[in-house]
């Protein structure tokens, strides 16, 4: 082997393969990655070629794009043969599927079939493909995916296949290149059909997100570029004001927060630099959504979307979930393009104006566009069929007899809703209302006091205090703090008993007249300053709320003048949103 193929795959393909390879006469589908973001298309048909051993998968990494973070990662991660780029080059293979058209794929030895990452092609670019000169250089950007410059080389389809969803995409494609209309395929989304597929386990994905009954998920949507909502050029950063708005103005009991993110953003600034930026909005209970396998199934979850002009804010739309736009730079986007009118027809958010009552009025008022739904495929549900059927016909290789399916959505990883910041919890224990009634409400580490009820019933007593978790970033807030908690397990043994943990607390903090370890999802363990050793257990059907809210009603409780004692027979009812927690109040046993 010489110097310059130092790194090249040897098996299944190069020099001496067919000695070495088990099965040498399969056809070769080369999967062609860009970057982390097309890599997911890609990933979505990669099942097609499941079952079927006449069929050696392969992928290669052109290396064109800036955004080259997790690629090797990713590829690592599903396991095919990955082939350097100047290796990749020189090796015939039957099907190149690639979902980009960045790059030199022209140079590529085999049939090329190109789709589209995202929904159609929308977005105008200041700069060509590399090492092509655009004709239309000192004027209006061009269409990426559309225009001459991308879709021919030497004034032929750079492609035999470009895959599109919409009748409207092969029009515009028409006018901006004829000479590659020829090659336009129907074939569908192969991403939206397995949402529409996964539909029906929407509450499954609202739980795996921690979201309880009666709280709202509220889904951000942030697409890569200066422009997006995560960006800093466009006509405001908004962002740096919405992030602890999003969570200090949102009452925590009654919703649920969670980030999109742009698998650009992540692998471009680095994920650590990314996380960091968010701490504080983390630290207050924002969950950020994996970028590559847990995004689909949190829009099948939302109750509203705050998003931008990126392709994931038009899938929540094409989905029927209520959408604002907090950045919408319509100077990029085609108009042409069923996204324009999208994104002029899309109730605004006001960054100034309060959180609650725009999204009240954002979900009481909303009525679906029908644009997206209809542009985002017009063959919803078919394109497995289609995609094999072309992937095939180009490799003249007869179908599997088996029907073509994609992978269904996985359930992700359980997140349950982490706090570290001080909670502001307001209460009241309303009159009439039955034994043990208390009425709360908390927000995370608000900027300003937060209002409570517009209109409150009569009230026999109402009051307002701190509750921090033991962990907080800030323990200067421990010293002020009305409740202290702490999560844990029961038998944790560098806190000791969870009656013990509560012990030192109180004895370390003098203002402190509450504090409860949460040793599970419907049971803590409180002491009291008055001497009370208390456990608080959720009975059955109210195990899904957060047990510190349970110490807050309890501190509530004792705060106006009430006894323990009191609650030994009915126990709590705690209303927290929409929901109502029976918690049983005991002695702890010794």
């Amino acid at each position: 082997m010489t110097e310059a193929r130092a790194g090249w795959v040897r098996v299944p393909v190069g020099e001496g393969a067919r000695r070495w390879a088990s099965r040498g006469r399969c056809r070769r589908v080369l999967f062609v990655v860009h970057n982390v973001t097309s890599a997911t298309r890609l990933l979505d048909v990669m099942p097609l070629f499941d079952d079927d051993l006449r069929v050696q998968m392969l992928a290669t990494c052109t290396g064109s794009s800036p955004f080259q973070g997790g690629v090797g990662e990713l590829l690592a991660a599903v396991g095919v043969p990955v082939l350097p780029w100047e290796q990749a080059v020189r090796t015939p293979v039957d099907l190149a599927v690639s979902a980009s058209l960045g790059g030199q794929i022209a140079a590529l030895h085999g049939k090329l079939a190109v789709l589209s990452h995202g929904v159609g092609y929308t977005k105008r670019l200041r700069s060509p493909v590399a090492g092509r000169r655009s004709p239309d250089a000192g004027r209006r950007a061009p269409v990426f995916g559309l225009a001459p410059e991308w879709l021919l080389e030497d004034g032929r389809p750079v492609a035999d296949a470009f895959v599109l969803s919409h009748p409207e995409q092969a029009e515009r494609l028409r006018e901006s290149c004829p000479e590659a209309a020829g090659a336009a395929v129907l074939a569908g989304d192969p991403c939206f059909d397995r949402m529409l597929a996964a539909r029906g386990h929407r509450d499954r994905f609202r739980r795996a997100l921690g979201v309880r009954d009666g709280q709202r998920l509220v889904v951000l949507s942030a697409t890569w570029n200066p422009e997006g909502l995560f960006g800093d050029g466009g006509a405001g950063d908004v962002l740096p004001a919405l992030l602890p708005r999003l969570t200090g103005e949102l009452a925590a009991d009654e919703y649920r927060v969670a980030a999109v993110l742009h698998p650009n953003i992540w692998q471009g600034h680095g994920p650590g630099q990314v996380r960091a930026w968010l701490d504080g909005a983390r630290r207050s209970g924002l969950a950020l959504v994996d970028p590559l396998g847990g995004w689909r199934q949190a829009l099948l979850a939302a109750d509203a979307v705050i998003g931008d002009h990126g392709a994931v804010t038009y899938y929540a739309a094409a989905l029927g979930v209520p959408v604002a736009l907090a950045a919408a730079p319509l100077a990029h986007v085609d108009p042409r393009a069923p996204l324009a009118g999208f994104l002029a027809d899309s109730p605004r958010l006001d960054p100034f104006a309060p959180l609650p009552a725009q999204l009240d009025a954002l979900i009481a008022g909303h009525r679906p566009q029908p644009g997206p739904a209809r542009f985002t495929s017009s063959v919803p549900g078919e394109s497995a069929g289609r995609l094999r059927e072309l992937f095939y016909g180009l490799m003249e290789l007869p179908e599997p007899e088996r029907p073509a399916l994609l992978e269904p959505l996985p359930l992700p990883a359980y997140e349950p809703v982490r706090r570290s910041s001080p909670m502001r919890v307001l209460t009241r224990l309303p009159a009439g209302a039955g034994p043990g009634a208390v009425v709360l409400r908390r927000w995370a580490d608000p900027a300003y006091e937060p209002g409570g009820d517009a209109a409150v019933p009569t009230a026999v007593h109402t009051s307002a205090h701190t509750a921090v978790p033991e962990d907080t970033r800030d323990p200067g807030r421990l010293d002020l703090a009305d409740v202290i908690l702490r999560h844990g397990a029961p038998d944790d043994p560098r806190f000791g008993a969870p009656a013990d943990w509560c012990a030192e607390i109180l004895r370390r903090y003098a203002h402190c007249a509450l504090a409860a370890y949460v040793t599970g999802p419907g049971d803590c363990t409180v002491r009291t300053r008055g001497g009370d050793a208390l456990a608080l257990t959720a009975v059955p059907g109210a195990a899904d709320a957060d047990p510190a809210a349970y110490a807050s009603a309890l501190h509530a409780w004792l705060a106006a003048g009430r006894s323990a004692a009191a609650l030994a027979e009915h126990g709590l009812l705690v209303r927290t949103g929409a929901r109502e927690h029976r918690v049983t109040v005991a002695p702890l046993r010794a």
